[in-house]
């Protein structure tokens, strides 16, 4: 069997939770949209469920995968319904709505619940993406509250640049939020995603929206501290399949990007861009070579990577070779490629899930 695995720790996953949540203080919804982004929706909100106050998807399809896998807690639409037609589903699975946009908040008028919804209703409070401006907010306040079939709404927003830690833009959108909220009778808000609960305690509300920091990864500009607290959920990794002894001025797969200036070890591993690893991930990348560091060198290929075994004499075929996970981080090889953890995680294909729990 080809030795390339992504190994998800079940226990760290509830443990970055159990973070959120006591950041938040009050309730957390776990996002698990996008596949758990890459760590397996339904076997991330079984894990929780014991703990989790509510899961946060980005649509209907996600939500239904969830149901049908038995899971019953409630389910947030992140993007709300799509389609008018969707309204029923949500109706007979108990489903929880973002309502963004007038055409939203008209479907549901028109096709009022057969029982008792609770919805989210969003302010664009600085993002300019989806959400109601400050006087539409208003008024679509007093629209939902005016049917028979809503059971309570939930105010809520989305932080554009909270992981920029000195960005005033953030603390903009929190005033803007408490502003349009404080002439209404709002018993329930929520503003934290993952750097917002993170960073800054004015976004800790009633709800807080834990999503990449569920996986023991986040994307600050600068220090932070309760983000130390996590821990990696995914440990993606392979093995040393053959090694080659080269010596200088020998160049190194496609395009010869990589030439050894002195003789050199390579060791080829069994894991490449096909997988999700960054096709254009630069010499020097770093790895872990049977837990020790390590970097990546030449150009990566569908398949394959290779690493520089110069300093790990006792490595050869069948060494352990960490891309990302405990030693490390995500977020690393993703500041290397120009990406984001975000991108790399939810990538992942092909290469097999084993769970720890």
């Amino acid at each position: 069997m080809r030795p390339a695995r992504a190994r998800i720790d079940l226990q760290a996953l509830r443990h970055n939770y159990r973070l959120a949540r006591r950041l938040g203080g009050d309730r957390a919804l776990a996002v698990v949209k996008a596949d758990a982004y890459g760590h397996g929706a339904v076997a991330c909100a079984q894990a929780l469920a014991a703990d989790v106050d509510g899961f946060g998807v980005a649509c209907i399809e996600e939500a239904l995968q969830l149901r049908e896998a038995g899971i019953a807690q409630p389910i947030v639409l992140l993007e709300g319904c799509f389609d008018a037609d969707e309204l029923t589903l949500v109706d007979r699975h108990g489903l929880w709505p973002v309502v963004a946009t007038e055409a939203q908040l008209q479907a549901l008028e028109r096709h009022p619940p057969t029982r008792p919804l609770r919805v989210w209703l969003k302010l664009d409070s600085g993002m300019h993406r989806l959400g109601f401006d400050a006087a539409g907010f208003a008024e679509a306040w007093r629209r939902l509250h005016a049917l028979p079939g809503v059971a309570g709404v939930v105010a809520m927003t989305h932080l554009a640049r909270a992981d920029e830690l000195a960005c005033a833009h953030t603390a903009e959108q929190i005033d803007a939020f408490d502003r349009v909220c404080s002439p209404l009778p709002v018993s329930e808000t929520s503003i934290g995603n993952s750097a917002g609960l993170l960073a800054w305690p004015r976004a800790r509300r009633e709800w807080v929206r834990p999503g990449l920091m569920l996986y023991g990864a986040s994307r600050f500009d600068g220090p932070c501290a309760e983000a130390e607290e996590l821990h990696p959920v995914l440990t993606l990794e392979s093995r040393i399949i053959a090694v080659r002894e080269l010596g200088p001025g020998e160049p190194v797969g496609y395009g010869g990007t990589y030439v050894t200036d002195a003789p050199t070890r390579i060791g080829v591993v069994a894991l490449g861009y096909a997988d999700g690893y960054p096709q254009f991930a630069p010499t020097g990348t770093p790895v872990s070579i049977d837990g020790r560091p390590g970097r990546l060198v030449g150009r990566v290929s569908m398949d394959m990577l290779t690493v520089d075994l110069s300093d790990h004499p006792q490595a050869g075929p069948g060494s352990q070779v960490q891309l990302w996970g405990d030693r490390v981080r995500v977020a690393e090889v993703a500041a290397r490629c120009g990406g984001s953890a975000y991108q790399l995680m939810t990538g992942l294909k092909r290469v097999a899930r084993e769970y720890r729990d």
